[in-house]
């Protein structure tokens, strides 16, 4: 079966064909292009533009794209875009069948599909768990994926007994828990600007923003002059990118502070998540901000914050926790979903 596929970010949109194996279901990708989705007034004049740019104007039949925020009635008004997608509108420019999943849901979709041997490119195992046997594996294989990137992506793969069933949700709003002094003042700063504070207000790009202004503003600092930091502080730049490479360069403290605290938040809200879904079969990291700085993920602040869970960290440090090191992940798994339905 031929499908277009998308997958559509808050700051990227990928398009390609996919070619999927009916018996296997293996996806071969081609045309692929990607766009910069403020630069477009909607996803349809995105999927014209790409038609036009490679040729393919009257098919495929079949067309799924992943996007990130709520499908309600094969609808969705995106969380990090002005765009308001309709699956009836997408049929109109050209394919018959055309469906919409979220965009973490396409990324539970893949896991199948990708390499699990230690090499293989596609995974990066950041914790192992505890060995088990084929018996548990075959009573306990629930798996869960979250996604850092311009917001906060998840989603729970439910073992039916032969295969697993994606499901979608959007936990990455669900409320923000301080603990301490500091976070409790984060909040605060959060809430007066925001309203809501959801867990995705910390554990994102838009994340990593938030929580260096906050620490510039409750330490009485100011950027280092005459830095890409300070010009990003400012508005002239990418601000979480900024924050993320004077941490790894270690060129300024708070920023450093900034990422330490990105990476613990990240953990708790993943290992929320792994409770909730009972997620022994593995946690799933993804996300363009997961893949830019996989270097503190290693570190301690993510796993002391995905075992903090009180009598729970037992169940937790039996969890394998992997990162999703494949780029299209997103499309492979909007391709599955197509050739599933």
């Amino acid at each position: 079966m031929r499908a277009l596929v998308g997958d559509i970010g808050g700051t990227k949109t990928a398009l390609a064909l996919a070619e999927v194996n009916p018996s296997t279901r293996a996806v071969q990708l081609s045309a692929l292009r990607r766009y910069a989705s403020a630069s477009a007034t909607g996803l349809d004049a995105i999927v014209e533009g790409w038609r036009t740019e490679t040729g393919h104007m009257l098919g495929p039949e079949h067309a799924a794209f992943a996007v990130a925020g709520p499908i309600v009635e094969q609808r969705c008004q995106t969380t990090n875009l002005p765009w308001y997608v309709d699956a009836r509108t997408l049929i109109a420019g050209g394919s018959q069948h055309v469906r919409l999943l979220n965009d973490l849901e396409a990324v539970a979709w893949s896991i199948g599909a990708l390499d699990h041997d230690p090499g293989g490119g596609q995974l990066e195992v950041l914790y192992p768990g505890v060995a088990r046997t084929e018996d548990t594996r075959q009573h306990s294989n629930n798996r869960c994926v979250i996604a850092a990137g311009t917001g906060l992506g998840e989603a729970g793969l439910c073992w039916g007994g032969h295969d697993h069933l994606p499901v979608a949700n959007e936990g990455g709003h669900a409320d923000f828990a301080p603990t301490n002094a500091l976070e409790f003042a984060l909040y605060e700063y959060l809430s007066a600007r925001h309203g809501h504070v959801s867990w995705e207000r910390v554990a994102s790009g838009m994340g990593i923003a938030n929580l260096y202004r906050f620490l510039l503003e409750h330490r009485g600092a100011e950027a280092p002059a005459d830095t890409e930091l300070e010009a990003a502080v400012d508005g002239h730049g990418d601000l979480p990118r900024a924050v993320s490479q004077a941490a790894h360069t270690k060129s300024d403290a708070l920023a450093v502070e900034a990422m330490e605290l990105f990476a613990n938040f990240y953990g708790r809200e993943a290992g929320n998540l792994a409770l909730k879904y009972m997620a022994c079969g593995g946690v799933y990291l993804g996300g363009g901000v997961t893949l830019a700085n996989l270097e503190i993920l290693r570190g301690p602040a993510f796993l002391s914050g995905f075992f903090a869970k009180g009598r729970m960290e037992g169940i937790l440090r039996r969890m394998p926790i992997l990162a999703v090191l494949e780029p299209h992940a997103g499309l492979i798994g909007a391709a599955r979903y197509a050739g599933s339905h």
